[in-house]
């Protein structure tokens, strides 16, 4: 637990280094990595979406790539393509960026929905199938893809499949006034990301994720789990609730929530500190629900749902 906090912490640091005033949002994706998910920033262009992302990768060892997507994108330009070649008369498989430990997809909403389809295996089962043969992934494998609004032009929506292959979806916001005059300060004279070193290397960021997996989940928390996510597929203002994958996802995040607050065991706080992340982007209102937003209907299912104890009964 010493290490562990050691290397978190020194993770965080240096990802507060360089993005000024989003401590909860540095701390966020830093949990999603450790559980071992997948990562969607959503917000206005020049908010810092790429920046968090690629701080993120910086501050980890381990392979990074970065696929721009737009219109004209095909999905072998992110899985990779087979080749034929003519002096060994076979075809050769090329690996596209997916092949990296950390796979940053700058405003995937300006791909169609095919291309950004290539991505589902991949974040799924952490494999790529090509010509019949499947290809494994890196360990870790993470995505941090960001969107823009879908309101703004030139862009597609994420269909619902793909949302539910994140874990969690953040927005960045304006800075306050303080952090950006910060900024200007840092900024101005070059990027910092051209001296970010990593703080740990790969290996130590694998046993990071492998110790999270390990902390204990009671049976009371997992009822609590599962009781939020059928609130939401009853919810009156909802059409669309969360999966059994969500309810997996959230299992894993309120575990990093439980690791980073220091403990081996997971509490119905944890779950509560990341519900909103993790259940809000796979929502979808009903259109005359008179509700402006899915944050509000989770965090009104958070306060209406019981905690369930072990004997079964329920508590607040």
């Amino acid at each position: 637990m010493e290490q562990f906090s050691t290397h978190t912490q020194a993770i965080l640091d240096r990802m507060n280094s360089v993005i000024d005033g989003k401590p909860t949002e540095t701390r966020t994706a830093l949990t999603v990595l450790l559980a071992g998910g997948h990562l969607l920033v959503e917000d206005v262009p020049g908010v810092g979406k790429t920046m968090l992302a690629r701080t993120l990768a910086g501050a980890i060892g381990g392979t990074v790539s970065r696929i721009q997507f737009t219109p004209d994108l095909l999905p072998t330009d992110i899985t990779g393509v087979s080749v034929y070649d003519q002096v060994r008369r076979e075809f050769e498989f090329k690996p596209g960026p997916v092949f990296a430990n950390l796979v940053i997809g700058d405003e995937i909403n300006r791909a169609s929905a095919k291309t950004q389809s290539a991505l589902l295996e991949a974040m799924a089962e952490s494999q790529v199938t090509a010509d019949g043969t499947t290809y494994q992934l890196a360990t870790p494998f993470m995505v941090v893809a960001t969107q823009n609004p879908v309101e703004m032009d030139g862009t597609f929506p994420l269909p619902e499949a793909q949302r539910d292959r994140f874990t969690a979806r953040i927005s960045m916001g304006y800075p306050d006034a303080d952090a950006e005059v910060h900024m200007l300060a840092g900024h101005g004279s070059g990027s910092p990301l051209k001296d970010l070193q990593p703080v740990l290397d790969i290996n130590q960021a694998t046993q990071l994720v492998d110790y999270v997996r390990s902390l204990h989940v009671s049976t009371a928390v997992r009822r609590y789990i599962v009781s939020l996510c059928q609130a939401t597929r009853t919810h009156p203002h909802l059409r669309l609730g969360a999966s059994p994958r969500a309810a997996l996802q959230l299992q894993a995040a309120a575990r990093a929530e439980a690791a980073l607050a220091g403990r081996s065991h997971v509490l119905p706080d944890d779950v509560k500190a990341i519900a909103v992340p993790v259940l809000t982007h796979r929502l979808l209102l009903e259109r005359r629900s008179g509700t402006d937003s899915a944050q509000d209907v989770v965090r009104a299912i958070l306060d209406d749902v019981r905690v369930p104890t072990e004997d079964g009964s329920g508590s607040r």
